[in-house]
């Protein structure tokens, strides 16, 4: 039996450079971050055969494994765990703040995060975008002091955000779980 393998179409590119490369036409954009982590296109010498390479692959797998392992158990830490990189991403972004805005809105683990921290219902997702826009630029200024995305390349502000959507996410779920009765029994056991 004889296989043929098909050589590349002429049409595309090969790894993660250049308007034809068919990593950038996918509309699943994880494809052009495994391209580009793999350093397929970007450079004469891929990532592949670089001695640091397998280490930060390994490295990055763990992370993920662990973020995920926590989320099995809860929810809001792998929440917590997996914003710094989307934050990361996010920043970097060449768009505009409003266009940064835009996005935590569009993506459903940081909105959960962000809604959650700023005290905001689900139920905002309702309005108008412009309106949604203009809520969270707000109370991201009265949380933060600033309504831009970028604030939150500082460390000390992603995790000011972190535990403000850590401490309401608790009382949020702690407020339907217990009751006066079982918050005055806790007081008194641990006196």
């Amino acid at each position: 039996m004889i296989i043929k393998i098909k050589p590349a179409d002429s049409h595309y590119e090969r790894g993660a450079d250049g308007g034809q490369v068919i990593a950038n036409k996918l509309t699943d954009k994880r494809y052009l971050e495994f391209s580009e982590a793999f350093g397929f296109g970007d450079f004469e010498t891929p990532n592949t055969v670089l001695s640091t390479f397998p280490d930060e692959i390994i490295s990055a797998y763990q992370e993920k494994q662990f973020q995920i392992a926590v989320g099995e158990q809860n929810e809001d830490m792998r929440l917590a765990l997996n914003l710094k990189d989307e934050l990361s991403t996010l920043v970097a972004k060449d768009t505009t703040d409003n266009g940064r805005w835009y996005s935590v809105m569009g993506n459903e683990a940081m909105r959960t995060v962000f809604e959650t921290a700023l005290g905001l219902p689900s139920s905002i997702s309702n309005l108008d975008l412009d309106q949604q826009l203009t809520i969270f630029r707000d109370k991201a200024a009265q949380y933060f002091g600033d309504t831009e995305i970028t604030q939150f390349e500082n460390p000390e502000s992603q995790e000011d955000l972190v535990k403000l959507f850590l401490i309401r996410s608790e009382l949020n779920s702690g407020s339907s779980s217990t009751s006066s009765a079982s918050n005055a029994l806790a007081l008194l056991s641990a006196s």
